[in-house]
């Protein structure tokens, strides 16, 4: 296990992977306004008109995204997910978070846990099932990031990432 001691609650995870989406999507996203929140406790389209953003699908579905990031440039804007979790990873969790994708197509997403991949392992790394990641609309197809969060770092394993990025 990367994670000698995990976190208590799965909150304590939530504001460490807030910092890191910031400095991430600083970094890819150059001259843009970006904006990163833990928005657990409240439904995404509240925190979107927040912003002033309306995504007509999240109007009034309980969506609750862990960690949103919201990255803007001009007339564009760009949304970004992290769901979190201190246990080993599920189907369930990645279904979570698919049906999130599905409905919003977010620019990207990522399902990290603290303690390990789980049944996900298995599925992701023996039987290459990477497909099980894809959403998007159209030909786009965009695929879900899963890894393992090192809390000593306080970012995702990138050895643990998958798809690789």
């Amino acid at each position: 296990m990367l994670n000698r001691k995990n976190v208590r609650y799965e909150i304590e995870l939530y504001e460490p992977m807030r910092n890191w989406l910031h400095y991430y999507l600083q970094d890819k996203y150059k001259g843009c306004n970006v904006i990163t929140l833990d928005s657990h406790a409240e439904r995404l389209d509240r925190v979107l008109a927040k912003y002033g953003i309306c995504i007509d699908l999240a109007i009034g579905v309980d969506i609750q995204i862990d960690v949103l990031g919201i990255v803007q440039k001009q007339n564009e804007t760009k949304i970004f997910f992290i769901e979190a979790k201190k246990t080993a990873l599920t189907l369930r969790d990645l279904g979570q978070l698919w049906a999130y994708c599905k409905l919003i197509d977010p620019e990207e997403a990522f399902l990290f846990t603290s303690m390990n991949l789980g049944s996900l392992d298995k599925l992701l790394n023996i039987f290459l099932r990477e497909d099980l990641l894809d959403f998007g609309k159209g030909k786009v197809v965009k695929k879900m990031k899963v890894g393992i969060w090192n809390i000593s770092s306080k970012a995702p394993d990138m050895f643990s990432l998958i798809p690789k990025l």
